[in-house]
């Protein structure tokens, strides 16, 4: 992709730290130096303003990475690069049968209307729900480890979706200011939404996570 581009030597290129690290690693083997830029805390993409933060002379190109199958706002990024000249480059996510998408909305619908005391996601059309991802804010109480970690000791399953931000990695360590990245790196715990949950495992997971997120108290 970025070799296509003629991004190489000397050239920046702006990228998420909320991710894994490949997509920093394309860079550094194009010759270029990966910038990263703070996310959108609804979206977890790209944040428009914040890539245009950090735009230099030397910057060729920003990578948009679409996260847990919500777009980023392409629309707002392109604006950006067509001010300042530089290409913006897509990474998507699998593609996934319509019918398992629907299934997916379907079950991110009944957790919506149901879940407390943990923060739902945000709506927004065109969301697939690769990953269902929930917060579980600290503010001095339960954190998110030691919620995720209650939760799989009562049979549901959840994962930590970015566990280090690619900033604080070795090779990539950076000292910059990404507030949002760094609370959903914090934050962000995913639930199931799988096609094939029966509504008996969905209401287990509205249970208890409704039982262990009431001692959150989480102030939004």
């Amino acid at each position: 992709m970025l070799g296509a581009a003629a991004v190489g030597p000397g050239d920046e290129v702006i990228v998420p730290a909320f991710g894994t690290i490949e997509v920093a690693e394309a860079v550094t083997l194009a010759g270029a130096t990966p910038v990263f830029a703070d996310i959108d805390p609804a979206t977890y993409c790209l944040d428009p303003a914040a890539v245009e933060a950090v735009v230099t002379p030397r910057t060729a190109a920003v990578v948009v990475v679409h996260r847990f199958g919500r777009p980023a706002d392409v629309a707002g990024l392109h604006e950006v690069g067509r001010r300042h000249g530089f290409l913006v480059l897509e990474q998507g996510e699998s593609e996934t049968p319509y019918a398992e998408v629907a299934q997916r909305r379907e079950r991110a619908a009944y957790l919506d209307r149901r879940l407390r005391g943990v923060r739902t996601p945000e709506s927004a059309g065109g969301h697939t729900y690769q990953q269902y991802v929930v917060r579980v804010p600290g503010n001095g109480r339960p954190d998110r480890d030691a919620f995720a970690g209650a939760v799989r000791a009562r049979g549901v399953a959840c994962g930590v979706p970015v566990k280090t931000p690619v900033h604080r990695m070795p090779g990539f360590r950076r000292d910059v200011c990404l507030p949002e990245t760094e609370r959903a790196a914090d934050e962000t715990l995913s639930l199931p939404v799988d096609a094939s949950l029966t509504k008996r495992e969905m209401q287990r997971i509205v249970s208890v996570c409704n039982a262990l997120g009431g001692l959150l108290q989480p102030v939004f």
